[in-house]
């Protein structure tokens, strides 16, 4: 019996280390075609795993300038903030809404925001970028940040959140004397930060992701965010292979800051919002 699971324990961490190391080959793969030069990186016949000619540092010193990474940085991590921000706000509170208060249509409201989590996000490219174009806040921060002010996924999971609490909390906090502000602010709103952190982990991930609006909205250099401007490092016929992992290699820079910054929220929120959803 303790051989047995002796086996399986060793067993499972050997599938986890495997599943490991085939997740970060790309990355290694990655940061050794950025230091090679650039025929060596198409090379077949021979083939080079490491490089041969020496480390290719230039690769990464013609990229930035070439792009103007620190213009790229500020406006995608202005655009991730911001979103977190207005995402996080506005999904507590129509979260909070939906699970806790009583409005006439609450139902249909809500069933909006299921079928907005239904349907392709590119069905509202277009709508949105005539309300951004009408505004006259293309090649903005505005622009960027515009789909992201409200979220039907964050809503949802607030809303789950807020609905998993016990009743009693709000009623003991009724009888105290605390009006519903008051109950969102001190009770409630404390008991979600698990859920709050999630969401604001997921929205900055899908901001950075995000690669069709910003190449819409966006298209000058000095208002695009990095997935847009990485799309322009690549030709049409011929690639340089080396400047265009150098350049993804300096994009994921700011996702693992954020990872490192928030890996135990970011555990926390995933097993939390999991056993609600």
């Amino acid at each position: 019996m303790v051989i047995s699971k002796f086996r399986k324990h060793w067993l499972i961490h050997l599938v986890l280390i495997i599943g490991s190391l085939i997740m970060i080959l790309p990355f290694a793969w990655m940061i050794l075609t950025a230091l090679k030069t650039k025929s060596e990186a198409i090379s077949v016949n021979p083939f080079y795993i490491f490089p041969q000619l020496g480390l290719q540092f230039e690769n990464f010193i013609e990229v930035w300038h070439s792009y103007n990474f620190i213009v790229l940085y500020r406006n995608t991590l202005i655009m991730i903030f911001l979103r977190v921000v207005f995402a996080c706000l506005t999904a507590t509170l129509a979260g909070y809404a939906f699970a806790r208060l009583e409005f006439p249509f609450k139902k249909f409201f809500f069933s909006l925001i299921l079928i907005q989590m239904m349907v392709p996000g590119q069905i509202f490219i277009i709508p949105q970028y005539l309300m951004v174009s009408k505004m006259h806040v293309l090649n903005s921060q505005i622009a960027l940040v515009f789909p992201g002010i409200v979220t039907a996924f964050g809503t949802y999971l607030c809303k789950q959140s807020y609905q998993s609490l016990p009743v009693s909390l709000a009623e003991a906090a009724e009888l105290d004397g605390c009006d519903i502000p008051k109950q969102f602010l001190h009770v409630m709103l404390p008991l979600t930060k698990s859920s709050l952190v999630s969401l604001g982990v997921f929205t900055a991930l899908f901001a950075y992701k995000d690669l069709m609006w910003p190449m819409i909205v966006c298209p000058k250099p000095n208002a695009t965010t990095l997935t847009a401007a990485l799309s322009k490092i690549q030709g049409q016929y011929t690639n340089n292979y080396p400047q265009v992992m150098a350049g993804a290699a300096m994009a994921v820079i700011p996702m693992l800051i954020l990872y490192f910054i928030f890996q135990k929220q970011f555990v926390e929120g995933i097993a939390t919002s999991g056993v609600k959803l």
